[in-house]
């Protein structure tokens, strides 16, 4: 790491605010890079982090998921289906343009486009500009969830993504290719993008008029560097050679705690992950006894206990504690003797053959959860063709339900036990985005009616009882496997105020890190 003067220290400095009087230039190595620049190709953590440092959105959770002001400096509910926003005025783009609310309309008319993203915003029928500094979102019936939505919306500017390049609007959403948004950027966020090589490393530097002075944030040069391998990424950081890690696989976490001069921060994760069992490319899998003998013959607390090495929390349905769903009743069901029960009473007692997949570098010890999964699975006689591979190559699989079972993450962005059967397990609709996710290809008429019905209910303990009903539909029909909430591990410099910046959401906000 470099500790150096830069200009836009001094200039702070000489305005009196409180940025600190060096600024750092540090070295970040992750186990994957962005995969874009356009927040809205993709729905995905990684897509999500990239946001958080080059767009700021109109809310976002602070570490006790509080709203926290951003774009957006205050709000109100106008009705019971409107919700008005009043926006900065002193918000510049990366490009020199100003930030009005025709940006912000602009943003939330291309994010009902997105593929990825127009469910979130499904509830709504407009979002409307009432003057420069104001907007109010409207949906068609009373929503409970506007400003969870709103941490979704990272205004962008309009004039830079507008008109054509070559032939091709600039505007477009290209999922997995090339489009003028997914390379170029224009953003409101604390960093621009000064070089970018996708797979090598990413260069962010310091926007000099970003908006926001109070941000005790020091960073002056950010470079992202992707190491996939768990242990050469600790290697790195022990070395020196990087300032700060993530993640710091289990296995690790002692050489990182005893390394003088490095701090390991963990934080109770929310992301559950999964494995879907897709209906649609094998036959067996429709039936609801061999889809439960499979949720019983993975040992899933054993995974947590021996390659998570207690580093996560069992789960047995998608929602974790806290949320309005959980029920805690929904238990791991891990029970080999059941399992064989049931495939000999589904007509499987000999087993059958699936293919699965799973990414390598996407989520803590991935390879090795599928790796251990096969295996167990070949105790009821379930052979597995698994393949595994950096998420780059996954992705693009993944959306073509390639497998008959997919491992997918997910941390629900809303904090909200919705967000999950809204992706994960609703009925596919290419219309709405409903079950974007959904690589099971389960279809269930009364669970979207619920999901549904839950999203208009504004009154917390009824809503809670229909998505808990949501999380026993799920469980009896085993629509899929649970395996684990994932926690989160940092390792850095111990000059590195981590902590405050990290959040259990995974969007660390490095505009506000501070490097001593």
């Amino acid at each position: 790491m470099k500790l150096l003067k830069t200009k836009l220290a001094i200039a702070l400095l000489a305005t009196g605010l409180s940025f600190s009087a060096t600024a750092a230039d540090i070295t970040i190595a992750y186990d994957s890079d962005p995969v874009t620049l356009d927040p809205h190709e993709q729905l995905s953590g990684g897509v999500m982090q990239m946001s958080h440092m080059l767009f700021d959105p109109l809310v976002r959770f602070d570490k006790a998921f509080n709203f926290e002001a951003r774009i957006a400096e205050k709000w109100e509910r106008v009705d019971d289906t409107t919700f008005r926003f009043t926006l900065r005025k002193d918000v510049t783009f990366h490009s020199g343009n100003k930030l009005t609310a025709d940006d912000v309309v602009w943003t939330f008319n291309r994010l009902k486009k997105s593929g990825d993203y127009k469910a979130i915003f499904s509830p709504y029928k407009e979002l409307k500009k009432i003057d420069d500094y104001t907007v109010e979102i409207i949906s068609t019936e009373p929503y409970p969830l506007v400003l969870q939505t709103a941490t979704y919306i990272f205004p962008m500017d309009s004039k830079f993504y507008s008109g054509e390049i070559d032939g091709k609007d600039k505007a477009i959403i290209v999922k997995h290719g090339n489009s003028f948004a997914s390379t170029n950027v224009s953003g409101t966020g604390p960093f621009i993008v000064t070089s970018r090589e996708q797979g090598i490393k990413v260069v962010f530097e310091r926007f000099d008029n970003y908006w926001d002075k109070k941000s005790p944030g020091n960073v002056d040069k950010l470079t992202m560097v992707p190491i996939k391998e768990n242990a050469t990424r600790v290697a790195a950081l022990l070395s020196g050679g990087v300032d700060l890690i993530h993640p710091v696989a289990p296995n690790d976490h002692k050489r990182v705690i005893k390394t003088k001069g490095i701090e390991l921060t963990t934080v109770p994760g929310t992301r559950v992950i999964t494995l879907q069992m897709n209906q649609n490319s094998n036959e067996a899998l429709k039936d609801v006894r061999v889809r439960q003998a499979i949720v019983h013959a993975i040992n899933n607390e054993g995974i947590v206990k021996k390659i998570m090495k207690g580093f996560a929390t069992t789960a047995g349905q998608q929602s974790p504690t806290g949320y309005a769903g959980h029920d805690e009743n929904l238990v791991p069901r891990y029970d080999l003797k059941k399992a064989r029960a049931l495939m000999k009473e589904a007509g499987y007692e000999k087993g059958f053959n699936l293919t699965m997949m799973a990414p390598n570098n996407r989520y803590v010890n991935d390879a090795q959860i599928a790796q251990a999964t096969s295996s167990m699975l070949s105790k009821i006689g379930i052979k597995v063709d698994l393949k595994t591979m950096p998420k780059a190559q996954y992705w693009p699989e993944f959306d073509k339900c390639s497998a008959d079972m997919m491992m997918i993450g997910w941390h629900a962005d809303t904090e909200d036990s919705a967000n999950f059967s809204e992706f994960l397990t609703m009925t596919r609709d290419a219309e709405t985005g409903k079950g974007a996710y959904n690589c099971g290809h389960y279809a269930n008429p009364k669970l979207d009616a619920l999901v549904n019905k839950a999203n208009a209910e504004t009154d917390p303990s009824k809503r809670s009882e229909m998505l808990k009903e949501v999380e026993q539909i799920l469980y009896n029909d085993a629509v899929f496997v649970p395996l684990h909430w994932q926690n989160l591990a940092w390792g850095a410099k111990s000059n590195l105020q981590i902590s405050p910046i990290v959040n259990a959401m995974n969007f660390p906000y490095f505009g506000d890190l501070v490097v001593k």
